[in-house]
């Protein structure tokens, strides 16, 4: 598997829900898989990510889902609809935005958090993503917590590359 660590700059970390939005639209553009952008849970980045990629351009939005902790959920869907785009990948929109992996879930994974992606594979059934993009804020936490994903990711033998934005 292949994991990108993005390095943030000062001024790309204080425009982060801009950075996200546009890696995002990159990697819908350059991919037909589905893109998770895994976020603490109850995060305020949450809110804020989801009403930005609904406005990423004056012309364009983003289509996305948001995924709570029962299930997949947005403004238009009932408790029943839930359970069931849960099941299955392709019943879901093409981004989803939560803290944590639906089943089955086999696209890009777009991290916010701290934890290694693996931590949330393991609590989801079949979930095998193809790419992890990690975002490393220049603060010293979020670089100690960089620095711990990458020698996890490294020990199970992933490709890694880092990219300074």
């Amino acid at each position: 598997m292949k994991v990108s660590f993005y390095v943030l700059s000062d001024s790309k970390a204080q425009d982060f829900l801009g950075f996200i939005c546009q890696l995002t639209q990159t990697a819908l553009n350059k991919s037909n898989q589905s893109l998770l952008i895994l976020i603490e849970k109850d995060d305020e980045l949450s809110s804020s990510l989801d009403e930005a990629l609904w406005a990423q351009e004056a012309t364009s939005f983003i289509p996305h889902q948001r995924l709570f902790a029962n299930g997949a959920e947005n403004a238009d869907t009932d408790s029943n609809d839930t359970e069931v785009a849960t099941n299955t990948n392709e019943q879901l929109a093409p981004v989803l935005l939560g803290g944590y992996m639906p089943a089955d879930f086999n696209g890009i994974v777009i991290n916010t958090t701290a934890q290694p992606v693996n931590t949330f594979m393991q609590a989801t059934s079949n979930a095998q993503p193809t790419r992890i993009l990690e975002l490393i804020k220049p603060d010293a936490t979020s670089v100690q917590q960089g620095r711990d994903k990458y020698k996890h990711y490294q020990q199970l033998g992933y490709e890694l590359t880092h990219f300074k934005v």
